[in-house]
């Protein structure tokens, strides 16, 4: 966190974002589990602002909800016509004017589309404008190829700038310059209010550019800095498809990278997605192909994948989970799932359970010790503690209308190929028959079957399917036993 609280934090989020070809607004599109905007607004929250406003205009109504709903304290004000990046300011300072606030101290400008800006950078920012007396400063970055970008020219003797030149506008010399322009400011607040009704619309688009204030100011005689952003990749704005995609790989790869360095394994980073709100504890083991969504969080020892999408799960310690897909549930310590398992919403497994391969579990709460081994659903149920679940077992909670709960008790064994037909309960201790439809309760310790007398009809094949290959294997069969005979 910056030792400089700004006064505001105004984030640009009008644009339309044409080139992005979507229904969905430009700065809704999401990276790493969150949106653009989401992640600009988290990173200016890092300094503690006393305000924090986003400037909306096109879709303005999805993009004010979506803000409402990520952070409840973000102001909004709204740009009805995009009239340039100093129009916006100018309507976000009004904003603040129009509720009585009276800004004073320093004003940081940032652009909605620069996912991979971190809190520190913008810290240093503030940080360096308070340092240098800046009237205002640009946050800047050098680049391998500035081709395309605005160049930053300095004063060679103070360091402070004395020109921001677009490329088009520049001299042979000016384009050799690395040094560009980000778009993101810290600005005197008073002088920034006094400067923006001094922009003119004399340009090719008649819009206010915010960069027309650093030249108004200069020429009051106020400095204008710069501080130089560590990675230059951070702004990175997206304008594209293309743009998003760069952007999420480099987001995640730093993402996994602090993962790495904390303790936890990612064997193959190049196949492995998170999220910035996954959380990890050391010894943790990733393996290729996984997914990691939401507010998933991996305890110590445990290890995922390969091929695994994990939504908004909690893996406990040591919990082994295998090509598996999961969404809001929790695995408990020691517990093994998969392969081909799915898990989903309102699942919990206990300490050393096992949902086996092609498991389905919804809203199921499994004891400490029970295994569903294989081939099975498990809906709307409670299992006690070491129980044992038969394969092909189904729970039958749906009856069209309405869902029931089925309770199987702890230490009970139930055969393969039933259907708990719910609502119904199984005691402790009890079994039941391979092959039973339990639509009755069970009592503690009893054995329950529910199905049909097997009866066996002699030379069937060979009245019904004369001259077959399975008459022909009964007729040679019949002959063996009865040579042995």
């Amino acid at each position: 966190m910056s030792a400089n609280r700004p006064a505001a934090v105004v984030v640009l989020a009008a644009g339309e974002g044409t080139r992005m070809k979507s229904a969905t607004p430009k700065v809704l599109h999401t990276l790493c589990g969150r949106s653009l905007v989401g992640h600009v607004v988290s990173a200016a929250r890092e300094l503690d602002p006393e305000h924090l406003v986003v400037i909306v205009g096109h879709a303005r109504e999805q993009v004010s909800a979506h803000l409402a709903e990520i952070d409840p304290g973000v102001r909004t004000a709204v740009q009805y016509e995009q009239n340039g990046t100093g129009h916006a300011v100018r309507m976000g300072l009004e904003e603040l004017s129009d509720s009585g606030i009276a800004l004073d101290g320093t004003v940081v400008v940032v652009c909605g589309d620069t996912p991979l800006l971190t809190g520190d950078t913008l810290g240093r920012l503030s940080d360096t404008h308070a340092a240098d007396g800046n009237a205002v400063t640009v946050l800047t970055a050098e680049v391998p190829d500035s081709t395309g970008y605005g160049r930053i020219v300095r004063d060679a003797a103070t360091g402070a700038v004395t020109a921001i030149v677009e490329h088009k506008d520049a001299t042979d010399e000016q384009r050799a310059i690395r040094e560009i322009n980000s778009g993101v400011f810290a600005f005197d607040a008073q002088l920034l209010t006094d400067a923006l009704g001094k922009v003119r619309t004399d340009n090719s688009q008649g819009e206010e550019y915010l960069t027309d204030v650093l030249g108004i100011l200069r020429e009051a005689g106020h400095r204008v800095g710069a501080a130089v952003a560590g990675d230059h990749r951070e702004i990175l704005g997206i304008n594209n498809r293309v743009q998003l995609a760069e952007a999420r790989k480099l987001l995640n790869e730093r993402l996994l990278h602090a993962a790495m360095m904390s303790g936890v394994t990612v064997v193959d980073p190049a196949t492995t997605w998170v999220d910035v709100t996954v959380t990890f504890e050391p010894d943790a083991l990733v393996q290729p192909g996984t997914l990691l969504l939401g507010a998933t969080h991996l305890a110590a020892g445990s290890e995922v994948g390969p091929n695994t999408r994990l939504t908004d799960v909690s893996v406990g310690a040591g919990a082994r989970v295998d090509t598996t897909v999961a969404v809001s549930a929790r695995i408990g310590e020691g517990a093994v799932v998969g392969p081909f398992a799915y898990l989903r919403p309102g699942t919990n497994l206990g300490r050393k359970s096992k949902a086996g391969a092609y498991v389905e579990m919804k809203n199921a709460e499994i004891g400490e010790g029970t295994k569903v081994p294989h081939l099975s659903y498990v809906g709307d149920a409670t299992i006690g503690e070491y129980t044992n679940i038969g394969a092909a077992s189904v729970f039958v909670n749906y009856d069209g209308v309405s869902k029931h709960h089925t309770t199987i008790g702890s230490h009970c064994r139930t055969g393969s190929d039933n259907m708990f037909v719910a609502p119904v309960t199984i005691g402790d201790g009890a079994y039941t028959a391979a092959g039973s439809v339990i639509t009755k309760d069970v009592p503690p310790g009893a054995l329950a079957v529910a199905r049909g007398q097997q009866r066996n009809i002699e030379g069937w094949v060979a009245r019904k399917r004369p001259g077959s290959a399975a008459a022909d294997a009964a007729s040679a069969a019949h002959r063996n036993t009865d040579g042995e005979q």
